[in-house]
Parts: C-alpha cells; structure tokens; sequence
C-alpha cells in the first residue's frame, strides 16, 4: 500500500491579513511584518526538508515558499488559489456589514449564495476538493513519499474539513500565517481514494 506524507503550509501574513481584509484573488505580496515573522520562524520551527515543492501560485505563496526554501525549484497548482471573493475583495466585516449582499452570502449556511462576481461556498469546496485529488493522485502516480503545499488559509482548511474532520468547519481548521499540518495519506484502491486520517500541527 502506498504512502504519503503531505505538508501543507500556509502562506505568511499580507496587509490583507493585518487589517482583516477578505483577500482571495488578489495577487498581494507579503508585508514587511509578514517577511520578518516568516524569518523569525525559520529559527524556531523545523520546517520539513522536502525536494517536491508546490504553491498555490499567489504571489504570497510564491514568496513565502522562496523564503522558507531559498533556491529550490517548485511547481504551481494555480487551481489551489484562496476563495474568489469577488466584490467582497479587499474589503472588511465593517465596509461590508450593512451590504445586503454580503448579508446574504456571510448568513447563507447551505453555501449556495456566490460573492457578487465571485464563488460560492459550494464551488470553492467543489475546485479544492477536485484539485487536491488530482494533487494526491499525481504524488502516487509519480511515486512521491513527501510534499510540500504552500497555499492559504482556506485551502487548508476546506482540504481538512473535506477529507479528514468534517466536524469542525473551514475555519476551524485554519492554521496561523506560517504555519500548517502534517497529514498521513495512504493510497487504498486504484483511484487513488487515501485518506488516512491523521493530521498534526507544525510544532514551533
């Protein structure tokens, strides 16, 4: 049976992040207090060594991957990109709250209601949960043992509520800015249908 361990790493902290801005298609960098923070855990965490590299990507992704692992080559699942929030983008709870549409959208708990020309909550877990299979599917194909996913917060945690602990939500789920989880996954069939569901967070 077949084995894989997967890393998945959220990227470090945006202005988007700092002043609690819905940010998903926009292409931002990392602030300077992001970099410094990411540089900081680099002494203090142990970040998996790992030669088979991905990012969502984003420019925040990208970054902190060069940062984390300076020099190394990695591939770009653009598909893995944070929630397209559409007009709701860069924007706050406070600029949003009397909006009916927003309304709609933040009270909408079946997550058919899509951000004015962006995604629903249907369609974001339909994109995360179709990528990420074709993502383990190619790890297995390939015969990997390890890889590293730098993505963003709602990636990971659509990807855990989907696959390992639907009992907790998305957000739940969400590790902080530099940080993520271990996850265990072992190929059962053919298909490629894995998960062994074990996770941990990246101790610092």
């Amino acid at each position: 049976m077949k084995k894989l361990v997967v890393y998945l790493i959220r990227h470090g902290k945006t202005k988007a992040n700092e002043n609690h801005l819905y940010c998903g298609k926009s292409d931002i960098e990392l602030s300077k207090k992001g970099i410094e923070e990411l540089e900081e855990f680099k002494k203090k965490i142990k970040y998996p060594k790992c030669e088979i590299l991905f990012s969502s990507g984003a420019k925040r992704a990208n970054e902190t991957l060069e940062i984390l692992y300076p020099g190394k080559k990695y591939e770009k699942i653009n598909e893995f990109w944070e929630y397209d929030f559409g007009d709701f983008e860069m924007k706050s709870y406070d600029m949003l709250k009397e909006n009916e549409e927003y309304i709609k959208w933040i009270t909408d708990n079946e997550g058919k209601v899509s951000c004015p020309n962006g995604e629903s909550k249907i369609e974001y877990r339909k994109r995360i949960k179709n990528t990420f299979n074709m993502f383990i599917k190619k790890c297995f194909t390939e015969n990997r043992n390890e890889a590293i996913l730098v993505c963003h917060g709602g990636t990971i945690g659509t990807i855990l509520e989907i696959f390992y602990d639907d009992s907790k939500n998305f957000y739940e789920h969400q590790p902080t800015c530099g940080r993520g989880y271990k996850i265990n996954l072992e190929q059962i069939n053919q298909k490629g249908i894995f998960p062994h569901r074990k996770q941990r967070k990246m101790a610092m």
